[in-house]
C-alpha cells in the first residue's frame, strides 16, 4: 500500500509510541462458533462479520470456483427470507452488506446501526443453516459468475497474466488454482455441488462471527447465543497438510493477451508468519517490501521510474499472513523504448544491492514509519478492524497479535531486512511476461486477490 508522506522525525516518535490494540472479547459457544469483539464507541455504528474457514483452497479438482458461486448462492433465500429479500432487510434497516471469497475463507459482512445488529444476526443465522439451493437459481447464477470471470479476469491482460505465474508459481498447493474458478469448471459445476460445499463448510464450528464498533461485549455474546446458539455443530472433514514442494529452478512463463503495454510480474516464495513470537523473516519481508514500495522516495520508484527511466511503474508486495505458502512479489511496466528483459535484469539488481549493502538505518527508519502509520491509520476504520481480527483468527494466530505487531515491525534490523533479501533466489522465482497482442476493446478491472459478490 503506498502512502504519500515523507519521512518526519516527530511522526516517527509518535507512531512508535502509538497505544496498544484495545482489548478484545474472545468467545466460543457451546456449538463451536467463535465470537469476536471489539468495541470502538467513536460512532453509533457496528459492523459484523461472519468468517467462514473455507475458500478456494479447500476445492476439489474439477470443482474450481465452487466457494465463490456457493456465496453467490448465499443470497438466494431460505422458506424464511424468500430470494431477494436478505439485501433488502439490510437495507430498509438503514445497513450496507456484502461478501467476497478469497483463498482462505469466504466473508459475509453487514455495517448498520449498533441497534440494528439482531437483524444481522437472525438472518446470517438463518441462512448458515437453511439456505435454499434450488436448481433453478444455480442455473441462473452460474451465469452471473461466468461472466464475472470474463470480465475481471479474461478480458484484463494483468489479471490473465497472474492467474497464469500463479499456476506454474506453485506445482501442488491448491493456491495455483484462481479464486473464480476456471472456466471449464464453472460451466461444469452443479447445483449439487454447491449443496456438497455448503454441507460440507457452512457450520458454526467452522466459523467466526467478528464484532467492532460501539457495542458491549456481553450484549453481543448474549445476542450471538441467542440466535447462533441452537444451530449445531458439524463433524468437518479432517484437512490434509498440503505443503509446496521445493522448487528446483526458476520458472517462466510467456502470455500473449489483448493489451497496449508489456507487463512483467515476479514471484518468490517466501516465509509467511506462523508463531509471530520466534519468526523473523516475516516481520523483516514486510519491511523489505516498503523499502522498495512504499511512496514516491521508496527504491523501486525513485531509481527505475526517475532515475533511470527503465519502467514507467513498478512495484512490490508481499503475501505473509495466509493459512497457506507466502509470496513475494515484483512487477512493473517497462518505459518506452526499454524491454521486459531490461525491467527484470533492474528490478533483480536493487535486490541484489540489498542483498549486499542492506539498508541504511536512516532508510530503516523512514521506512517503519511508513508501514507502521499504513497499519495505524487503517485501524480507524471499524471495518478494518473487524477485518484484521477475522484474518488473523481464521489463519489460526493468536489475537494479540494485533498488540504485538507494532512492536516487532519496530525491532527489525538492517540486518534482517538484508537477510530476508537473500532469500529471494533464482530457485525459488518464477516469471511471468505479458506479451501484447492488438486491443479489440477496452480491458476490464482487475480484482487479484479476492472475488466479490458485488450486487
Amino acid at each position: 500500500m503506498k502512502i504519500p508522506m515523507r519521512f518526519n522525525p516527530a511522526l516517527l516518535l509518535a507512531i512508535l509510541a502509538a497505544p496498544a490494540f484495545s482489548a478484545v472479547t474472545d468467545v466460543t459457544l457451546d456449538n463451536g462458533l467463535r465470537v469476536i469483539v471489539k468495541e470502538d464507541h467513536r460512532a453509533p455504528v457496528a459492523v459484523s462479520q461472519l468468517w467462514y474457514k473455507a475458500g478456494s483452497m479447500d476445492e476439489f479438482n474439477g470443482t474450481t470456483g465452487v466457494a465463490h458461486v456457493l456465496e453467490h448462492m448465499m443470497f438466494q433465500g431460505t422458506e424464511k427470507v424468500p430470494e431477494g429479500q436478505f439485501s433488502k432487510l439490510i437495507a430498509a434497516a438503514g445497513g450496507k452488506e456484502n461478501a467476497f471469497t478469497n483463498r482462505d475463507e469466504t466473508v459475509y459482512f453487514q455495517q448498520l446501526q449498533k441497534d440494528r445488529l439482531p437483524i444481522a444476526f437472525g438472518l446470517e443465522a438463518d441462512r448458515m443453516a437453511n439456505l435454499q439451493l434450488k436448481d433453478e437459481s444455480f442455473a441462473k447464477e452460474i451465469q452471473v459468475v461466468m461472466e464475472e470471470r470474463r470480465m475481471r479476469t479474461e478480458d484484463n491482460p494483468q489479471s490473465i497474466l497472474y492467474e497464469q505465474l500463479m499456476s506454474v508459481a506453485f506445482q501442488e498447493h491448491p493456491y495455483r488454482r484462481p479464486i473464480i474458478g476456471w472456466m471449464n469448471d464453472l460451466e461444469s459445476l452443479k447445483a449439487q455441488d454447491a449443496r456438497d460445499w455448503y454441507a460440507r463448510w457452512y457450520a458454526p464450528n467452522n466459523a467466526t462471527l467478528v464484532v467492532a464498533g460501539d457495542v458491549n461485549p456481553q450484549e453481543v455474546i448474549a445476542l450471538a447465543k441467542k440466535e447462533f446458539g441452537s444451530l449445531a455443530r458439524k463433524a468437518l472433514p479432517v484437512r490434509k497438510p498440503q505443503d509446496e514442494p521445493e522448487q528446483r529452478g526458476v520458472k517462466r512463463i510467456n502470455v500473449k493477451a489483448p493489451a497496449k503495454l508489456p507487463y512483467l510480474l515476479m514471484a518468490f516464495h517466501a516465509p509467511t508468519l506462523r508463531d509471530p513470537e520466534k519468526d523473523v523473516a516475516p516481520w523483516a519481508f514486510m519491511i523489505l517490501a516498503g523499502v522498495l514500495n512504499g511512496n514516491d522516495s521508496a527504491r523501486l520508484n525513485k531509481v527505475l521510474v526517475k532515475e533511470k527511466r527503465i519502467a514507467v511503474d513498478v512495484g512490490a508486495g508481499y503475501d505473509g499472513m495466509s493459512r497457506g505458502p507466502g509470496m513475494f512479489f515484483l512487477e512493473g511496466t517497462p518505459a518506452q523504448g526499454k524491454s521486459v528483459a531490461e525491467l527484470e535484469r533492474s528490478l533483480k539488481s536493487e535486490i541484489a544491492r540489498i542483498q549486499k549493502e542492506g539498508v541504511s538505518e536512516k532508510e530503516l527508519n523512514r521506512v517503519k514509519a511508513q508501514v507502521i502509520a499504513g497499519d495505524v491509520f487503517q485501524r480507524d476504520s471499524i471495518f478494518y478492524q473487524a477485518m484484521q481480527l477475522g484474518e488473523i483468527a481464521t489463519i489460526g494466530l493468536p489475537l494479540d497479535l494485533l498488540d504485538k505487531r507494532l512492536d516487532k515491525l519496530k525491532a527489525v534490523t538492517s540486518e534482517q531486512v538484508r537477510e530476508a533479501a537473500k532469500l529471494l533466489k533464482e530457485d525459488n522465482l518464477a516469471i511471468a511476461t505479458l506479451d501484447p497482442q492488438p486491443i479489440k476493446g477496452e480491458p476490464g478491472k482487475s480484482t487479484l486477490e479476492g472475488v466479490g459478490n458485488v450486487r
